[in-house]
């Protein structure tokens, strides 16, 4: 590990593109600030670590990564209040899941006290980046690859740790239609479904391709073994309500610990709503199409936060629900999120930090 995590060398960019960024026509992920965190691990230690200017990165043809896929990543948000504060929401969930995503990778931990110093000064560099429009935040990318030159198949003995950010709206505009999937998986027993591993989304694509060719946003995944219990909703994890219930898939090997479905259901827990953990069948959502006692299906994750399900397809048949309003508790989770995040609730879960 790096042994003073205060020395971290700024390099300041020569021309900020702030004033460049079209704030009405603001493309998710494609915009980036002005500076990123970069830091290299050799002979066993984290090292050198700095902030340098956002741009490209060389590597060699024979890099590891691009042939074996060890990389792994998180992503969570900043945001600013009114008085000029940046927020961070639960860092030190993503701090740990990263560390769980990147021993199961055969990488090194990124030592926490590091991970929270770098991501503190990046962020007060580019602090104009983080937006205060309404429905706005910073979008922060931490990842690790492996980045020996060398045609082997074996972990890396050479990595790279990169943070950089990118100002966004809203990931989703609308309520979304999904199809459960039935032939195709997302992670599989013993697995690395629980990480953010790079090739977990890479495998996602194709069936994902497949769904939105026929007009659905996103996908519904299932157990690789019977494809008979719901795991998790594209990139996301999923919730249903079921009269006055909420219930979700427990997270374990082959559906990622989500920190924003664990934030929306301990919400749902303070406001006395009964929360079960559990497996959660195909059959069992679409009987309570048939019986009438599913009322909203969401997804949660950080890019879209909530993003709402309007039709669910299974079996060549559209099962539908209804737009949410005001009353629903997707809605109201959603807004209680939103303000949670800039400070302007009381910050009764401990799950704030701000500078």
């Amino acid at each position: 590990m790096v042994e003073d995590i205060t020395k971290i060398s700024i390099k300041n960019t020569d021309h900020s593109r702030l004033s460049s960024v079209d704030w009405d026509n603001l493309p998710f992920g494609k915009v980036f600030s002005d500076h990123m965190f970069t830091m290299n691990y050799a002979n066993g230690q984290w090292e050198n670590p700095e902030i340098v200017p956002y741009g490209n990165i060389n590597m060699s043809p024979a890099t590891s990564v691009l042939h074996y896929g060890q990389s792994c990543f998180e992503g969570m948000k900043a945001h600013k209040n009114d008085n000029g504060e940046i927020l961070l929401f639960r860092v030190n969930e993503n701090i740990e899941r990263l560390n769980i995503s990147a021993e199961r990778m055969c990488m090194p931990e990124i030592p926490k006290e590091l991970f929270v110093e770098a991501l503190k000064t990046l962020l007060e560099l580019d602090r104009d980046w983080v937006p205060s429009i309404d429905g706005y935040s910073l979008y922060i990318r931490p990842f690790i690859i492996a980045t020996d030159p060398y045609v082997g198949i074996r972990p890396s003995e050479t990595y790279k740790f990169i943070i950089f950010t990118c100002p966004v709206g809203a990931y989703y505009s609308s309520s979304v239609p999904v199809k459960i999937e039935t032939e195709y998986s997302r992670a599989v027993q013993g697995g690395t479904g629980y990480a953010k591993a790079a090739g977990n989304y890479a495998a996602a694509l194709y069936p994902a391709k497949l769904g939105q060719d026929n007009g659905y946003t996103q996908l519904i995944w299932t157990d690789a073994k019977e494809h008979k219990y719901i795991e998790e909703a594209g990139t996301m994890n999923i919730i249903f309500r079921l009269g006055d219930k909420l219930i979700s898939p427990k997270s374990g090997d082959t559906i990622l610990n989500g920190i924003t479905k664990r934030s929306v259901l301990d919400i749902a827990r303070s406001w006395g709503y009964e929360v079960e953990e559990r497996k959660v069948t195909v059959q069992e959502i679409i009987k309570s199409f048939e019986n009438g006692t599913i009322k909203e299906a969401f997804g949660a994750g950080t890019a879209a936060t909530i993003a709402s399900i309007n039709c669910i397809h299974y079996n060549d048949q559209d099962y539908f629900l209804p737009e949410p309003s005001e009353d629903f508790f997707s809605t109201k989770v959603l807004s209680f999120l939103n303000d949670y995040k800039k400070g302007l609730i009381e910050d009764k879960f401990n799950w704030l930090i701000r500078f």
